[in-house]
């Protein structure tokens, strides 16, 4: 048996004053994206801004539906988005916040796992990796490259194109 350990590096900021300019422009857009959140159910409103090489920013917002799981994350809508719209992108940052009037959120909400490998997917496809900016409103905001930082072990084309032995 072999034992192996993980470990990230990623910066964190104690608000959006000490990012560069365009990393705190992005993550302007995604608090700007939390206004369209359709989240009557869990009043969690979710917002992503993606910026594309290029310099154009696609905005998602998570999106609800009665019957759950029928909804959509922030990221997967504006990930999504990009594909159909613009399918030779190449993404170069996601910003991420997210809001609720029912309690406070004092650290920087991460994706989920499903929007994480939806992000992973994205960087096979360009092969680059993507800068991630988690953003708490009046809050801290973690930043990190490649989604293999946080999904180390995602799911790849490779596991498919097996052939049979």
């Amino acid at each position: 048996m072999d034992e192996l350990k993980f470990s990230i590096s990623y910066e964190r900021y104690n608000g959006l004053e000490e990012l560069n300019e365009s990393d705190k422009h992005l993550c302007l857009q995604a608090r700007q994206a939390l206004v369209t959140s359709y989240s009557p159910y869990s009043n969690f409103r979710v917002g992503t801004a993606v910026s594309l090489k290029g310099g154009q920013v696609v905005l998602g917002s998570n999106q609800e539906n009665l019957a759950y799981p029928s909804g959509l994350c922030a990221e997967r809508v504006a990930l999504f988005t990009i594909g159909a719209t613009y399918p030779d992108a190449v993404i170069e940052r996601i910003a991420v916040t997210a809001f609720s009037a029912d309690f406070d959120i004092e650290q920087p909400v991460t994706s989920c796992g499903a929007c994480l490998q939806v992000m992973s997917e994205f960087e096979r496809k360009q092969a680059s990796e993507i800068v991630l900016l988690f953003y708490c409103l009046e809050g801290p905001v973690l930043k990190l490259t490649g989604i293999k930082s946080l999904l180390p072990f995602a799911f790849a084309e490779e596991q498919l194109l097996k052939q049979k032995k």
